[in-house]
């Protein structure tokens, strides 16, 4: 899993953009972090990476134990107060709950962040936890169904792609799409169908099935089931998960109706900028009358 520092070409000089590449470096899923390591990670030099550590200590945004760190609750207390991933996670959960009792497979709830998916929400019992993802964990947008799903509806979709292409497409298994036309290709026909479908692009054995959720504006999430290939098809799980999404948009929808507070400053403006025809296959945001 990659790192925010993965995707600047420059590292910022203020105190502040050091601060954020010494979280960013837990990024890659690590829990614990010794300061050499997180100096290497983030790319700030040792001496300021310990003093930024210690700083950050006192904030309660990291936290100190021995000569290992980890990430402080103060953060997890912050994240929860994100009102846009807060409302659609508030939604979302019940559906997806309701989803895996029906399908007994790993249900995520995930969005753009980058040229990688954030997970917002997972739901697994314990014999489909997958240890490659969980709750705030980032995968390479390509490799996932998840993510395929999102650049194909992504307004500046082409440009993550591009970004991706132009480091070089990861491969986390051999079956991860590492040709840009392939992945092209991928992208158009999850458009056209309004679903993706991915085989062991992140894991061995494994497939995800995805289908997107539409927000306000042309914002995006996407709802997916991961798991062993012989479980996971588009004629069990694809109208199920067309529902729990249907679900999700008009909860979303009339949250953000009742409490205008809840609305995104982007999604605000992506709702007053004229849009034009949505892909076949993908249906529009719920509006609440």
């Amino acid at each position: 899993m990659g790192s925010y520092a993965d995707e600047d070409v420059l590292l910022p000089n203020s105190v502040l953009g050091k601060a954020q590449l010494l979280l960013a470096a837990f990024e890659s899923g690590a829990d614990r972090l010794r300061l050499s390591e997180l100096s290497r990670r983030s790319g700030v030099p040792k001496a300021s990476a310990y003093r930024l550590a210690q700083e950050l200590v006192q904030w309660g945004l990291l936290d100190r134990h021995g000569e290992m760190y980890e990430l402080g609750i103060r953060l997890f207390h912050l994240g929860h107060r994100v009102a846009a991933s807060s409302v659609l996670r508030t939604v979302a959960r019940p559906q997806m709950v309701d989803l895996f009792t029906r399908v007994r497979t790993a249900v995520h709830l995930a969005v753009l962040d980058g040229t990688h998916v954030l997970f917002l929400e997972k739901i697994a019992g314990e014999a489909n936890v997958l240890t490659h993802s969980y709750v705030g964990g980032r995968l390479p947008a390509s490799c996932t169904a998840t993510g395929q799903m999102l650049l194909a509806l992504a307004a500046d979709g082409p440009e993550r792609v591009a970004a991706l292409a132009g480091r070089g497409l990861p491969a986390l298994t051999p079956r991860s799409v590492t040709d840009p036309q392939v992945l092209a290709q991928r992208l158009s026909r999850a458009a056209r169908q309004g679903y993706a479908l991915e085989l062991e692009g992140v894991r061995t054995g494994d497939a995800s099935l995805a289908v997107p959720v539409a927000l306000a504006g042309t914002e995006y999430a996407a709802l997916s089931v991961t798991g062993p290939i012989a479980q996971v098809s588009v004629e069990r799980h694809l109208s199920m998960l067309r529902a729990a999404a249907d679900s999700i948009e008009r909860g979303v929808a009339q949250k953000t109706q009742e409490s205008p507070s809840y609305e995104t400053p982007r999604a605000a403006r992506a709702a007053r900028t004229p849009r034009g025809p949505k892909p076949a296959g993908v249906r529009p945001a719920h509006a609440v009358s």
